[in-house]
């Protein structure tokens, strides 16, 4: 009979020598964009994978100016492009203030494209005002792709999140529309990238493909990479939903008959404050994170997203009319 295995004998043992050629590949990727596309942008969340994403963009792309006191490294220089993000208008305010306090801090470019602005152009009409506006950032997007001309997208997708993001090719191709077909995706053979892109089309980036949960978690442990205060443990009022723990907000009031309960939860990924939700944790850190991480038998998306049980070809779909 196995005896239980406990993180705390897995960590000891736990070999991230790979961290090394993770970094090393996603450095190159980011630095083929730059080299190959004239107005790349790097989408910038203020989530945990678009935090790494960035640290590492500006290890591709700056120059080291030391390590800060709390052990965080400092780079000087700035980035070849612009960050971007799609604010729903129902984010955490939690990630917002970090997401413009980061950026502060950089002095790089923040371009935001705001979902009630499409709603003012009616361009997203909305069936009620507590929709979840997820799936309607894709109509954002392509009006900020348009609006600034960017041929390149940089995200922070990772394969392992879902099973239409495991199709993914690291160079995304987008035709006219925005859209994905993943028939017509192309190969990359011995790290060669076909770029090329005809007027209109665009293409998405994904350096962090080949990462998982872990690895993310590892490097952010191992970089100091700060991150909102909503991906450690924290207390939050939570309704139980769908064998989800919903937080309760203004846009995600409890309904009838629901008990409001207080408990320490942390999120494994922030999105739509509607979709969202977090999992019961005492992780104080990013050590502990890994320590749980570890034990986990869900993906992420699946243990936290509510709009990916719709079915099982959601984001595949979402994805097939522009989404990230």
């Amino acid at each position: 009979m196995n005896a239980p295995v406990t993180s705390s004998l897995l960590r000891p043992a736990l070999d991230e020598s790979h961290l090394d050629w993770l970094e090393e590949e996603a450095i190159f990727i980011l630095r083929e964009t730059a080299a190959a596309f004239e107005r790349p942008a790097l989408l910038f969340s203020g989530g945990k994978d678009s935090c790494v994403v960035l640290r590492l963009a500006e290890k591709a792309f700056k120059r080291h100016a030391g390590t800060q006191v709390d052990g965080t490294a400092r780079f000087a220089g700035r980035l070849p492009f612009p960050l971007l993000h799609v604010d729903t208008g129902h984010n955490f305010p939690e990630v917002i203030a970090f997401r413009d306090r980061r950026v502060a801090e950089m002095g790089e470019r923040l371009v935001v494209a705001h979902l009630e602005d499409s709603i003012a152009r009616g361009t997203v009409r909305l069936a009620h005002p507590l929709e979840s506006r997820n799936g309607h950032q894709t109509v954002t997007l392509l009006e900020a792709i348009e609006e600034h001309r960017f041929d390149l997208l940089i995200g922070g997708a990772r394969r392992d999140e879902e099973k239409a993001r495991a199709k993914e090719r690291i160079f995304s191709h987008r035709d006219a529309f925005g859209q994905w077909q993943p028939k017509e995706q192309r190969p990359e053979l011995w790290t060669l990238f076909n770029t090329l892109v005809k007027p209109g089309e665009h293409m998405r980036a994904f350096p962090i493909s080949n990462w998982t949960e872990l690895d993310v978690w590892l490097y952010i442990e191992r970089e100091r990479i700060p991150l909102p205060p909503l991906y450690y443990s924290h207390p939050r009022g939570v309704v139980r939903r769908r064998g989800l723990l919903v937080p309760v907000t203004e846009v995600t009031p409890p309904a009838s008959g629901e008990t409001v309960e207080t408990l320490p939860v942390r999120f494994r990924t922030v999105g739509d404050m509607t979709c969202t939700c977090p999992v019961e944790s005492d992780a104080a850190d990013a050590a502990d994170v890994v320590a749980e991480t570890l034990q986990v038998t869900v993906s992420e998306r699946g243990a936290t997203r509510m709009d990916d049980r719709t079915s099982d070809a959601s984001m595949e779909r979402r994805k097939k009319e522009g989404y990230f």
